[in-house]
């Protein structure tokens, strides 16, 4: 049996040993707490369940959905964005569903990207932009994500023989895995940079919704003329804890959204009804559970960092996201820290490495732990010393 070379040119899960290791313990009966997901552990708003509910008897919704979405639910994610970020949105033509946010940041690449072609892809960043540009046949450029740039690609540091041949940008604040945020000042040399090397940006926002201390992330889509080069996908995962239900959206240029469109009528059926009348109740109705779990986020965050900060690890509050990015004792490997942490703490994190390059010599850790875990983690992690790495000469 032989397989397509593109299964082979699938990086390796840097996680296989660590999850390993997490099964043996867990089948001796050993607490594992693992920091390591961003999903989370918060329900469903019961308003929203309560439509879901309704909405799943109705035999209307028994059917094939349509790929772009039920019209209800465009008018009410181009109502979102308009009342969200002021930005104007035509729901026939600029909004298309998705199947959860990464379904649609998969198939984008098939949009943009032929064989040779170049994607400009962050470093480190959410694995599934270079995978697709993989899947597609393109080559990436890897842009590095350096503290000293605020977790910013350097737009002025890409040689302008890539700018040239890239087809596409990849960007995505709050960002994850590093927590960083960017203003409009930073969208709005993207946008000029674009325009200037004829280059698709696609924005992803998942975290738009989840911000702290006041912080409030706008979109790419505020900056001046952004529509003219921009699509932007967004999810109702993270913001309404609804990453079961698997429903988002792309939204931008139209041209852009049409071609997502082609692309995913050819390959999916679209989301079911049911679901996306679920995601019209918690895009239209009271907003009341986004600060409810920001509240319990900004204590979980609070928390991990003081026990981070308290072993030794340099880390800074995020304004935004999910996660808590940490960079570990220099002689360590971000893989063998989280395996040492696994060995002797029982308590399991994501190395770095796992999200490109520049991710080495940092760890990330999700807050989307229940609250009881956490403490017992918490409670780990400030009894542990670190012991000296071993020596590699």
């Amino acid at each position: 049996m032989k397989f397509a070379n593109r299964i082979e040119k699938l990086p390796p899960y840097l996680f296989v040993e660590i999850s390993r290791k997490i099964a043996v313990k867990r089948s001796q009966g050993i607490d594992v707490i693992t920091f390591a997901i961003g999903d989370p552990d918060i329900p469903t708003p019961p308003h929203i369940i309560n439509r879901l509910r309704e909405a799943s008897l109705d035999s209307r919704n028994h059917r094939y959905p349509e790929t772009e979405g039920l019209p209800e639910y465009r008018r009410a994610v181009s109502q979102w964005y308009k009342r969200r970020f002021g930005v104007s949105l035509d729901p026939d033509k600029e909004v298309i569903s998705l199947i959860g946010a990464k379904e649609g940041i998969g198939h984008a690449a098939l949009c943009f990207i032929d064989p040779g072609d170049i994607a400009l892809v962050p470093d480190p960043g959410y694995p599934v932009y270079s995978v697709g540009t993989l899947f597609a046949g393109g080559e990436c450029y890897w842009m590095p994500l350096l503290e000293e740039n605020g977790w910013l690609p350097d737009l002025d540091a890409i040689p302008r023989e890539v700018a040239r041949k890239a087809k596409v940008l990849w960007l995505s604040y709050p960002n994850n895995p590093t927590g960083a945020v960017a203003g409009l000042d930073y969208f709005q040399r993207v946008v000029e940079f674009a325009k200037q090397y004829d280059i698709a940006v696609l924005h992803d926002a998942p975290y738009s919704e989840i911000a702290y201390d006041g912080y409030k992330p706008v979109s790419f889509l505020q900056a001046h003329g952004a529509k003219d080069v921009a699509i932007e996908f967004n999810s109702l995962s993270k913001s309404y804890n609804m990453t079961g239900w698997r429903i988002g959206m792309a939204v931008g240029n139209s041209e852009m959204i049409n071609a997502l469109m082609r692309v995913k009528s050819n390959l999916d059926s679209g989301v079911p009804q049911a679901i996306q009348v679920a995601a019209i109740e918690a895009l239209t109705g009271h907003q009341d559970a986004i600060d409810q779990h920001n509240a319990i986020y900004k204590r979980r965050r609070d928390k991990v960092v003081h026990a981070l900060r308290q072993i030794g690890l340099k880390v800074q509050p995020p304004k935004a996201s999910l996660y808590i990015w940490a960079r570990i004792p220099e002689g360590y490997t971000s893989s063998e820290f989280a395996t040492l942490l696994l060995d002797e703490k029982d308590i399991v994190v994501t190395p770095g490495a796992g999200y490109g390059r520049q991710g080495e010599g940092h760890i990330r850790l999700s807050l989307t732990i229940p609250d009881a875990e956490l403490e017992r983690g918490l409670k780990r992690l400030a009894s542990w010393k670190i012991p000296p790495p071993k020596s590699k000469g």
